[in-house]
């Protein structure tokens, strides 16, 4: 495609004659990522002095009442950077901001920063080695001091701090220094050519002068970590962990006549479907997160006509994750250890048999319907990432005859053993009406397969916690098998892939902090990854990723089961930017009510 081409096609953007998302997709399929379509857009369009931004409708701060917002996981703490689950971190955002977020289409767009780092506006550095941020200008922290670079480059200092055990460590790899120009402008130098330079932009930034006391081991102690002081449109009232978070109306916000509402509450508790219904039918709630409900009940909900379902389409997959680990026994005073080996799963032929036994098409069609698509694949969307190897089967026999071929023998009561070692797995995951349902098809699938699986349910504020005591977390592990969604910000796989590198690996040296729940790594995956880093040409970019997902899937330990759209009711009154590619808040300054 020659320039004068793409100039015609973003002049029928500015237009209006061409969707955004159209030209993004025209240039994902010449193999350009969604980062750089949009800012080649972004280039054009501000040399030739337009805007393709959304208008903002309302036309003053404030006068909209309260905003109530339902998260059925309730927040339990609201520092990002020790929010490993999905309800912690959009429990963050309304007070805590990014230098950029992720819009509809996948495309970058500014919060913190001044612009998007561009090759025309000297943003990116022409060797891939350092990117420049330039920030806002008089944007302050809701206690009134300046946000600076020194804010920026203390983020990277406090997650990158070894003591520290922070979450957010990995939106740092790669990243040599965060270095201040001046008070308004950031370098970020890599340590290697990348073509992921935005992989830190979306991290909510801490303020340094709040947070440089309490660095490293004292990270855990900051009286901040539960009364955040941020930039964003609210400002902090209340917090009681896992029910409630309240906050009000920012004066000094830096994006004009924002935000509309003068309050908001985020109420935590219940379950998806009374979330759904509260915002569907009684209309007690103007919004409710993350619903995972089965469709047909959600179609019976929407016709009451006070609200809607949102489907913000996304490459995040519903996954089943085998444990390499063995959780039930203790390796230097840690259960899980590295160190140790799973009796069944060490076994490729167990592994490959329990991807057999996984019924898609049903799990699709009875259970997620308009929600989900069934996927044998850990990464999906865009479509240049999607592999072809990687094929969906469901087949008991095929799955019985593997596992006699290895030796494991039904005993008396069906259940299959070898070397005195029993077929009896516990299966846990969050307490949600489509995941059990979801369990329940694969318990019965795995009986018929000489596999005894105990289901094991925890209450979503727990599993997805960042409690370092508590043993039913996600991140322990302390279980045979276990079932959550893999999402990711922004259309690129980068974050998606990095949690099954050697170095991510979750473990109590790093308070089980890290995205590598189920433990398993190899050196030819740690390998592929590191080249993506460093790859510049797109399509061997994707090729690597291609070769990642292959990896981790014919290894067995990751079982993707189906590719869900990011499901949300709204009441009909409430205009809500929202993305399949990042947090439901990320927008959440864009919100008015019709």
């Amino acid at each position: 495609m020659n320039e004068t081409t793409l100039r015609d096609l973003v002049d029928q953007v500015r237009d209006g004659k061409l969707a955004r998302r159209d030209f993004i997709a025209r240039m994902v399929a010449l193999g350009v990522g969604v980062p750089l379509a949009s800012a080649m857009l972004a280039d054009v369009a501000v040399a030739q002095g337009s805007s393709i931004e959304a208008p903002y409708k309302p036309t003053k701060r404030g006068g909209g009442g309260p905003l109530r917002l339902l998260l059925w996981q309730g927040p339990t703490l609201l520092n990002p950077h020790f929010a490993t689950g999905t309800k912690d971190q959009e429990g963050s955002r309304p007070f805590y901001e990014s230098l950029a977020r992720y819009d509809a289409d996948g495309a970058l767009v500014p919060v913190l920063a001044a612009e998007i780092p561009t090759r025309a506006n000297g943003g990116i550095a022409a060797d891939g080695l350092s990117t420049t941020w330039k920030l806002k200008q008089n944007v302050q922290w809701h206690d009134g001091q300046p946000f600076t670079a020194d804010d920026v480059v203390f983020n990277w200092q406090y997650a990158t701090d070894p003591a520290g055990g922070a979450f957010s460590v990995g939106f740092y790899a790669n990243v040599r220094s965060v270095e201040k120009i001046d008070v308004h402008t950031v370098r970020i130098n890599f340590l290697k050519p990348t073509p992921i330079w935005d992989r830190s932009c979306n991290l909510w930034l801490i303020p340094k002068h709040l947070f440089s006391g309490y660095v490293g081991a004292k990270s855990r102690e900051a009286p901040a970590n539960q009364k955040p002081v941020g930039t964003g449109p609210y400002r902090f009232v209340a917090f009681t962990p896992g029910d409630l978070v309240r906050g009000e109306l920012n004066p000094n916000y830096h994006l004009p006549n924002r935000p509309f509402f003068d309050t908001i509450e985020m109420k935590g508790g219940g379950d998806a479907t009374s979330a759904a219904r509260a915002v569907l039918q009684t209309g007690e709630f103007d919004y409710a997160w993350n619903i995972q409900v089965e469709d047909n009940v959600l179609k019976t909900m929407e016709a009451s006509g006070k609200g809607r379902v949102v489907f913000k389409p996304s490459g995040n997959p519903e996954s089943i994750f085998l444990n390499a680990a063995d959780p039930w026994a203790e390796v230097d005073g840690e259960r899980a250890s590295v160190k140790s080996k799973h009796f069944a799963f060490s076994d490729p032929a167990v592994r490959k048999a329990f991807g057999l036994l996984i019924d898609r098409k049903s799990i699709e069609d009875f259970v997620y319907g308009r929600a989900a698509a069934a996927t044998a694949n850990a990464l999906n969307n865009p479509a240049q990432y999607n592999s072809k190897a990687i094929v969906a089967e469901f087949n008991v026999d095929k799955a019985n005859a593997l596992l006699d071929a290895a030796g494991w023998k039904r005993g008396a009561d069906g259940v299959r053993a070898k070397d005195g070692k029993r077929l009896k797995l516990v299966f846990q995951t969050s307490i949600n009406s489509v995941r059990q349902k979801v369990q329940a098809i694969v318990k019965q699938a795995c009986s018929k397969a000489g596999i005894e699986i105990e289901l094991k349910t925890v209450q979503a504020s727990v599993f997805f916690s960042s409690d370092l005591t508590n043993p039913d977390t996600y991140g322990k592990f302390f279980s045979d098998i276990e079932m959550f969604l893999n999402s990711r910000a922004g259309t690129d796989p980068d974050r998606t892939m990095q949690q099954w590198v050697s170095w991510e690996i979750c473990q109590k040296s790093n308070g089980w902090q890290l995205a590598n729940k189920c433990r398993w790594s190899s050196p030819e995956y740690d390998k592929a990854f590191r080249a993506s880093e460093n790859e510049l040409d797109p399509v061997k970019r994707a090729a690597l990723f291609i070769q990642m997902n292959d990896m981790a899937c014919n290894a067995g330990y990751v079982v993707p089961v189906a590719v869900r759209a990011q499901v949300t009711a709204l009441s009909k009154s409430i205009s809500a930017p929202l993305t399949g590619w990042d947090l439901d808040m990320s927008g959440i300054h864009d919100w008015f009510r019709t």
